[in-house]
């Protein structure tokens, strides 16, 4: 045997060894992964929740059982490091999950609320300076082209600057026939989750310098209407549009727009008026996977789209509905 054959079939043997040994190193690290998955159907809470009623606009500190916004759960990692978010509707649901994720992956956060919803806010501003980041609180009604302005140019003001946006804030009230929605709820809604994003986008662009990003919440509303949502549900219709042309529109400035639509999710909307009196127990459990959602588990898809990670990313809708599809 000549002296290339030799090492050739030294290197051959050598090479089936340490494939041999890396099988079962492979196989028990799968098995350690596995068991640390959770099974997304009982992760969360899969009985029906207590039927329960609070003045608008409901406080999350209040609710039975308290929603889960990453309190304890979230850790960062410093993708947002250095960033300077405002987030409307930021003292509870999905907006403080936001806030508090924001915060723990490095950014300094300013989040907007109605007064009747300090409570909720001053725990949010706790967590945001318990990460180490700046927090600022700016409360008021955004239903006012005036507050909107004032709104965003406070938050540049105090964070030193703007490059995220989280237009996150809304208004649901849930009416079985559409005789009994009045004029007042349908200005309400428009004025709420339509004006104000467009209002506070307007403010907020001049600001944001290339690389900025603008999530906006939507709702599987805007693909697939309640029947008891229809002016809550045109509203994020209206979203889903005004997202995917501002997307086209802000690229040429270098600041992407994207949207999260959520599904049944756990947060003061629902006992405030958002689900038909006696409907409570029903909230979420006719999604496929049989339960509502969670805030925190939206958190990580604004993280996501509100990062360099997501570069290429505009003009889209994530969703996250427990199944039901859309978008």
């Amino acid at each position: 045997m000549d002296e290339g054959t030799s090492r050739r079939t030294v290197l051959g043997a050598a090479t089936i060894g340490l494939a041999a040994t890396a099988v079962p190193a492979a196989g028990q690290a799968a098995g350690t992964n596995t068991a640390m998955l959770r099974d997304p159907q009982s992760k969360y809470r899969r009985a029906p929740f207590p039927e329960q009623r609070q003045p608008w606009p409901a406080l999350a500190s209040k609710m039975t059982p308290r929603p889960d916004h990453g309190e304890t759960s979230y850790k960062g990692s410093g993708r947002l490091t250095g960033r300077k978010a405002l987030i409307t509707g930021g003292d509870s649901g999905i907006g403080r999950a936001a806030a508090i994720a924001f915060a723990r992956e490095g950014a300094d956060v300013a989040i907007n609320y109605l007064p009747q919803e300090e409570p909720d806010a001053r725990e949010v501003i706790a967590l945001i300076r318990q990460a180490g980041r700046k927090a600022v609180a700016i409360p008021g009604d955004i239903r006012t082209l005036a507050f909107c302005e004032r709104l965003v140019a406070s938050a540049a003001r105090q964070l030193g600057g703007l490059d995220l946006l989280v237009n996150n804030a809304a208004y649901q009230q849930s009416k079985a026939d559409i005789s009994e929605i009045s004029d007042e709820q349908f200005d309400q809604t428009f004025k709420t989750n339509v004006y104000a994003t467009f209002r506070i986008s307007k403010a907020a662009v001049p600001l944001m310098p290339p690389g900025s990003a603008i999530i906006n919440t939507i709702s599987v509303n805007s693909y697939d209407p309640g029947e008891e949502l229809i002016d809550y549900a045109a509203t994020k219709g209206a979203l889903l549009i005004l997202t995917k042309g501002l997307a086209k529109q802000l690229i040429k400035k270098g600041i992407r727009v994207n949207a999260v639509a959520p599904g049944p999710i756990w947060t003061p909307l629902q006992v405030a008026g958002g689900q038909l009196p006696g409907k409570m127990g029903e909230f979420g459990q006719d999604t496929p996977m049989g339960r509502a959602g969670q805030p925190a588990e939206l958190a990580p898809l604004y993280v996501l789209l509100a990062s360099e990670e997501a570069s290429y990313s505009t003009g889209t809708v994530v969703g996250a509905n427990g199944g039901r599809g859309n978008p």
